[in-house]
């Protein structure tokens, strides 16, 4: 990493989860940005960052926010040829799930009625797990069944994980070490005060922020190359 790149990363911006909420509350609001044009743009993304890795991908989407941005991720690798299988542990009542739901499905990805409590079996099956299981939108406290159960499969796994945005069960504002360890971590728009300490690969996912919201929140995003959407910090 050369010294400007460095200086990049020392002057990144981790917002807490209220500054995020708040940013993007103004795009959707004063900007007229789309929740699904925000989700589209950073499931594509996210699925660049993963093909460079070329695996064969378990996608595992809850019923938020993160979990549209994941099967949108899904549908985007099955368009760069890939065949990601899409886990669902709760059916969601939100209409644009709903729609990302029936695309991968129209697409023939296919879904896991289950996700096996036999590690091994995860293990042997995928060269990578993409958790999009619980976002910064979550309230941790009233998490309950079936996903505390897909967290505790997720935490045993071997195989490496990719989280989006926040590794699910961390607190947006603070590090954990009692939930998921992901291998790689995706941020989406801005990384979030959790990854500070984040030991792993980190990516950007996103490249679409106002310069005026990047200026009004001191973000100090670093330089995509080229025309990338992802840049790895």
């Amino acid at each position: 990493m050369n010294s400007r790149s460095q200086e990049c990363v020392q002057a990144l911006r981790y917002l807490s989860k209220e500054e995020a909420v708040a940013m993007e509350t103004e795009l959707l609001r004063d900007y007229r940005f789309g929740r699904q044009q925000l989700t589209e743009m950073l499931g594509h993304a996210c699925a660049t960052a993963i093909a460079k890795r070329q695996p064969t991908v378990l996608v595992v989407c809850g019923p938020d926010q993160n979990g549209c941005v994941g099967l949108a991720c899904a549908r985007h690798l099955r368009l760069f040829e890939y065949i990601p299988t899409v886990f669902t542990p709760k059916r969601s009542s939100d209409a644009l799930h709903q729609d990302l739901m029936l695309q991968c499905e129209r697409m023939d990805l296919p879904f896991l009625s289950y996700l096996p409590t036999e590690v091994q079996l995860i293990n042997d099956a995928y060269n990578l797990v993409v958790d999009a299981v619980l976002g910064p939108e979550t309230d941790l406290e009233s998490v309950g069944e079936p996903f505390t159960g897909v967290l505790q499969t997720l935490r045993g796994l071997k195989a490496p994980i990719v989280s989006l945005d926040i590794p699910s069960g961390w607190d947006a504002d603070e590090s954990s070490s009692d939930g998921i360890s992901p291998a790689l971590l995706v941020s989406l728009m801005t990384p979030k005060r959790c990854a500070l300490s984040f030991p792993g690969s980190h990516f950007l996912a996103g490249r679409f922020l106002p310069y005026d919201i990047q200026r009004k929140y001191e973000l100090n995003l670093p330089k995509f190359s080229g025309t990338d959407c992802v840049v790895q910090l």
